[in-house]
């Protein structure tokens, strides 16, 4: 009976401030005694991206959240760019990820996304040396090509043949994860092919990465009980961990009993044999950089940059697409530039487009930006001060409290970029002289800024730029009507219920 009394007075104590919460001011949180801003927190997170916005918009670009006053969840949210820039490039120093971050994103292990100090500054110079060979970008180059030729366009066939309905988020997504899991293990899982087979890893890093969001938004002790009862979010994970480390464990195992059977020069004169994994293990700069090709190791390594690969090229894939099928002039005028790019003769055929046409493209590479700059595929950033700190906007902050960058509301900020901010405008990145504008990091953050700049924003863009021009060129694509299109809440930027599209060809 008194188990019964507590729970009532925790029932009745919640419906008086939800009560409260309907009749104050819904414009900005609430700021409650003991509990904070967590229940205005809590009532809008199925809108978070638009909230941010709206509260960032109102409050001149930094917006201190106040969270219950027996945690140390207090968050500094910010889109000013001199923030961004001071925390990111001038005062790195002060602001790593974090024991917090790690604690958060534990599931990453000790990948470079979780790292901090040597161990990040290693892992980073090795992954750029490996990014960065030429054997490597042949293998993207050809890979790149091959996914779109072999997987993409006979899925894209056969939908247009039998006048089927199709979820392109779904195809960008296997899509990418095909392409990333040979591009970082030499192996190709097969996933986009015509009868759309489950993906138990790729809904595995769904799971996972719903929960790691949770996990900004709900007190350390909830997600703790959530655990332990093995419940909620936390149960996914727990089990989505699970699937991706015997998926990666048996990637690890391959690849190792293949190179055993094989003498090292082999391996290092097939230039087919590129893929990250192979690098990795044979690789001497990896010792030479003080780390070691443990099995440990290699699965933080994959995960890091499965996660980097898969999700952010097709969550940029799929708003751009969309995007375009909501702004047609857009889209005809990328088509009149992959026109004007081939000869004459081959530009009312059906064709995919080789790397060298596509780098000449100006204004798709532009239209691509434009749509990372209003749908990020990583909508926050995460950091903490290791000392008090005054940011460039006046507000303090100390070790204690969580800084969150809301790439989604940065985007749409009337102050960063003009009047037309919330319009899908390739233009404002194309210069007078008819060539790509540079934008810095600290306005355009998708890309990330500072010595932690991504490493793959060059194969992002051979990826994007290869399916994008396939798309455009080969087929007409229309949303299917009534579809809902809004953001899901993750740590990654998809839409909520896929992008559902009929598909015709072009060309006989």
């Amino acid at each position: 009976m008194e188990m019964l009394g507590y729970f009532e007075i925790i029932l009745a104590a919640a419906c008086f401030f939800f009560l409260l919460y309907l009749g104050c001011d819904k414009e900005l949180p609430w700021n409650w005694p003991l509990v904070g801003m967590l229940p205005s927190l809590l009532t809008v997170v199925n809108q978070v991206h638009e909230r941010c916005t709206m509260v960032l918009g109102r409050t001149g670009g930094t917006f201190l959240l106040k969270g219950p006053s027996f945690t140390n969840m207090d968050m500094l949210l910010t889109v000013d760019p001199a923030n961004v820039h001071y925390i990111m490039s001038s005062n790195f120093i002060n602001f790593p990820k974090g024991p917090e971050f790690r604690k958060i994103f534990d599931v990453l292990g000790d990948g470079i996304f979780n790292s901090d100090s040597d161990s990040w500054r290693n892992q980073r110079k090795l992954a750029r040396a490996m990014l960065s060979h030429h054997r490597f970008y042949k293998f993207l180059v050809k890979t790149s090509r091959e996914k779109v030729e072999k997987g993409l366009i006979p899925v894209l066939e056969h939908v247009a043949n039998q006048g089927l309905k199709v979820d392109m988020q779904d195809l960008f997504q296997r899509l990418t994860f095909d392409t990333t899991t040979m591009l970082v293990t030499g192996y190709d899982p097969r996933c986009l092919s015509i009868g759309l087979p489950d993906v138990p890893f790729s809904k595995a890093m769904d799971d996972a990465e719903e929960a790691v969001f949770m996990r900004h938004v709900l007190p350390p002790w909830f997600r703790k009980l959530q655990s332990a009862l093995g419940i909620g979010k936390e149960k996914k994970l727990h089990k989505a961990w699970a699937t991706l480390d015997h998926v990666i464990g048996n990637f690890i195992s391959m690849k190792r009993n293949q190179l055993l059977k094989k003498k090292k020069s082999e391996v290092e004169e097939d230039e087919d044999e590129v893929d990250l994994l192979t690098s990795y293990i044979n690789g001497e700069e990896t010792m030479q950089y003080g780390l070691e090709s443990n099995d440990k190791f290699l699965r933080d390594t994959i995960l890091n940059l499965m996660v980097a690969g898969r999700d952010t090229t097709s969550s940029g894939l799929t708003w751009f697409l969309w995007l375009l099928l909501t702004h047609r002039e857009v889209e005809a005028k990328i088509r009149e530039e992959l026109k004007a790019s081939v000869p004459e003769e081959a530009a009312e055929k059906s064709r995919l487009f080789n790397v060298e046409e596509l780098s000449k493209l100006v204004y798709l590479h532009a239209a691509l930006c434009e749509a990372l700059r209003l749908y990020p595929p990583v909508p926050f950033q995460h950091k903490a001060p290791v000392r008090r700190d005054i940011l460039p906007s006046g507000h303090h902050v100390h070790p204690k409290m969580k800084i969150l960058f809301s790439l989604y509301a940065m985007g749409r900020m009337e102050s960063i970029w003009g009047k037309d901010c919330l319009e899908f405008r390739p233009e404002r990145w194309i210069t007078e002289r008819g060539t790509v504008k540079h934008e810095p990091s600290y306005k355009f953050l998708a890309f990330n800024a500072g010595p932690r700049t991504c490493l793959g924003k060059e194969v992002a863009f051979t990826q994007m730029k290869a399916v994008a021009a396939a798309i455009i060129h080969n087929y007409d694509i229309q949303v299917v009507e009534g579809h809902p299109v809004v953001p899901n809440v993750s740590i990654i930027l998809y839409m909520k219920y896929g992008l559902m599209v009929m598909i015709n060809k072009r060309w006989p």
